[in-house]
């Protein structure tokens, strides 16, 4: 009888430990992660697990989400014809029955300017300006600095050769016009990744204008940085046309 009385306090033991749920980070399902946004991993609660637990444009490392790395960096490491846009092998531009709008010209699946051809001002090199679809020389005249937002790659913050040209036109037009006061330069950044994360990369966008154009020559006093991340879109979509917009460095005077 005795035996029999362990055996089912034993079981009732058992029986009751069974019953309790586990604590947070223990867990045994993702409903005990979900009040903080997690999901269980062997037991205990993590991030992610894969990458459909984390934003769009990150992926699961290590049970955390991190930003998802470029697919590509140049166009030699996409197949089919495809070719590399901000970070991804996508479709080419062009093609012999789709051709390029003039005066650009199909270059290896990409629509591009030949030697001398211009769209704007920013197609030309330092101390030009687009005239009939052509370079020629200009000089710098007040209010003609082009002041327009720089613009920036997905989770990119160094500058391009072509943002290198723009900055190096705004330079000498700010020498030539002796523009006066300091000027903001205001980092952005589009609405995927986190917030502080978007932060710090809208600081660094501003920061590497400011440093490009203190090695032009201006002064570093004249030039002010600030970041915004994502807090103050251009564009209120939320889909890649919206997100490029707001990946800029904007010039306040």
């Amino acid at each position: 009888m005795r035996r029999i009385s362990m055996v089912a306090g034993l079981a009732l033991a058992v029986a009751v430990l069974a019953g309790c749920p586990p604590t947070y980070p223990n867990c045994k399902s993702d409903e005990t992660c979900q009040e903080k946004g997690e999901v269980c991993v062997n037991g205990t609660c993590q991030e992610c697990s894969t990458d459909a637990n984390c934003k769009e444009g990150f992926a699961c490392q290590g049970n955390k989400c991190v930003p998802k790395g470029p697919e590509c960096s140049r166009d030699e490491q996409c197949q089919g014809g495809q070719i590399c846009e901000a970070g991804k092998c996508s479709a080419p531009q062009c093609s012999a029955t789709t051709p390029c709008q003039a005066p650009q010209e199909c270059q290896k699946g990409r629509c591009a300017l030949p030697p001398g051809a211009c769209v704007s001002n920013t197609d030309c090199g330092e101390g030009q300006e687009c005239q009939g679809n052509k370079c020629v020389a200009a000089a710098a005249q007040a209010g003609e600095c082009n002041w327009e937002p720089l613009r920036f790659g997905f989770n990119e913050a160094s500058l391009t050769s072509e943002d290198q040209t723009r900055l190096s036109e705004l330079a000498q037009c700010i020498k030539s016009t002796g523009v006066k006061g300091t000027i903001q330069l205001a980092g952005h950044a589009d609405e995927r990744g986190t917030e502080e994360y978007n932060l710090q990369l809208s600081q660094k966008r501003a920061a590497s204008v400011k440093k490009y154009l203190v090695d032009l020559g201006l002064p570093a006093g004249s030039l002010k940085t600030v970041g915004y991340g994502e807090n103050r879109p251009a564009a209120q979509g939320a889909d890649e046309e919206s997100w490029a917009t707001n990946r800029r460095v904007e010039f306040v005077r």
